[in-house]
């Protein structure tokens, strides 16, 4: 599956954090996400893949033979999105090819032009994605855990020598409170 691919799943799950909340995770919600993760990363072969229940989701994928000894290499993304904008019900729109030109959020209307947005000059020919313009599409971090799960599996299919790979992904950081059970992230060698 490509990154993009996992990506469109995971902005489809409400995992907006919720500032005012005092429980860890802020809302049970994150726990749709986690569980899918942990559900994946088990198809890719990650050992001791499991959710927590502050909603952590943790896994490793052992160390290929003669790479055993080397220092691991920790990957580490966000579950939860901003509530800047609603994260329910998102709806991605995926632009390929893109133009360079302005890009017409399809539910609102609102425009993204590269006069406000320079870096767009330098994605054209690129595939976009973003909202239909009526919520937030959650890329910052789910991006990152799809970028980390494709990389598992592209590794895993093409059997690349690999240090120890442990992963984390974590909630609250929108809302910046996070811990970290360290012995689990870098514990190891």
């Amino acid at each position: 599956m490509r990154a993009y691919e996992r990506l469109l799943n995971y902005v489809r799950v409400h995992t907006t954090s919720d500032e005012n909340s005092g429980t860890h995770p802020s809302a049970e919600r994150e726990f749709d996400l986690a569980r899918q993760l942990v559900d994946e990363m088990k198809a890719l072969g990650m050992e001791d893949a499991h959710v927590d229940e502050h909603c952590y989701v943790y896994g490793t994928l052992p160390a290929t033979p003669g790479c055993e000894d080397q220092h691991a290499l920790g990957l580490i993304a966000h579950m939860d999105t901003a509530d800047d904008a609603s994260g329910e019900n998102v709806q991605p729109v995926v632009w390929e090819n893109y133009n360079g030109g302005d890009v017409t959020l399809p539910a609102t209307g609102m425009v993204m032009k590269p006069s406000v947005f320079p870096f767009l000059t330098s994605m054209k020919g690129e595939t976009l994605i973003t909202s239909d313009g009526t919520t937030l599409l959650g890329a910052d971090d789910k991006a990152g855990i799809a970028e980390i799960l494709t990389a598992v599996e592209t590794i895993q299919e093409k059997g690349l020598p690999h240090v120890l790979l442990p992963c984390y992904n974590n909630v609250r950081q929108e809302s910046h409170v996070v811990h970290i059970n360290l012995h689990i992230i870098i514990g190891r060698k």
